[in-house]
């Protein structure tokens, strides 16, 4: 039998999720393991000892720790969608606009959602630095272009949806009043897509010794 690549996954980890996203629409199916990052198994830690999540361990043994090398790895084999090639600008731009996202953004999310672990952060500034990058987010939508590069959904909107998720939830009615109408949308028509319901399956954490679970949901492993 073929060995099939190995994923170490949290599922509410938004950079697992984007991971996620990318492998199962390419359709490279793998082993899925679940974690709990506060007891982290020793099959995650040998493979990475940083011991965060996404991991991806490839049957070559090459090992992918960072998300977006895992999503540009899964889409570089197959990218039935055409994530790589959005209908207006580039994948440099789009590259851009997620370091953005994994910089700046992150830091501004984090502490808003997490505020007793920053007790020396300004949360008036962060709060209103992760507004204005999310009101630029809208402003690069429109009705001719209802993605974050052109017509179709690419590889920025399913790393960057994500963090938006998770800063939408912080509080769910202060999003809702938000003069972002484009942004909701586009936030809530992923949320509704049958690809995010795919990669959201609530598994039982993975045990050392054994074997995860065929991903994408509703696969069977061959290997």
């Amino acid at each position: 039998m073929t060995a099939l690549p190995v994923l170490y996954s949290f599922r509410r980890c938004p950079y697992a999720m984007r991971a996620r996203l990318a492998l199962a629409v390419s359709g490279q199916v793998c082993e899925l393991r679940e974690v709990v990052l506060k007891s982290k198994p020793q099959g995650l830690l040998q493979a990475s000892p940083k011991g965060t999540v996404p991991v991806l361990v490839l049957p070559s043994s090459q090992v992918l720790e960072q998300s977006l090398d895992i999503m540009l790895w899964a889409l570089r084999q197959h990218d039935p969608e055409g994530w790589l090639t959005p209908s207006h600008g580039s994948l440099e731009d789009m590259l851009a606009l997620i370091a953005e996202c994994d910089g700046p953004f992150k830091q501004a999310l984090d502490r808003c959602k997490y505020p007793s672990r920053y007790p020396d952060a300004d949360m008036g500034a962060e709060h209103a630095q992760a507004v204005a990058w999310l009101g630029a987010l809208e402003a690069r939508l429109s009705p001719h272009q209802p993605y974050l590069f052109g017509t179709n959904a690419a590889l920025a909107d399913m790393a960057i949806a994500p963090f938006v998720r998770q800063f939408a939830g912080i509080d769910a009615d202060w999003w809702t009043a938000q003069p972002w109408p484009r942004l909701q949308a586009l936030l809530a028509q992923w949320q509704a897509s049958p690809l995010f319901g795919q990669v959201m399956p609530k598994l039982p954490a993975w045990v050392d010794g054994t074997q995860g679970v065929p991903f994408p949901h509703g696969t069977v492993m061959s290997g």
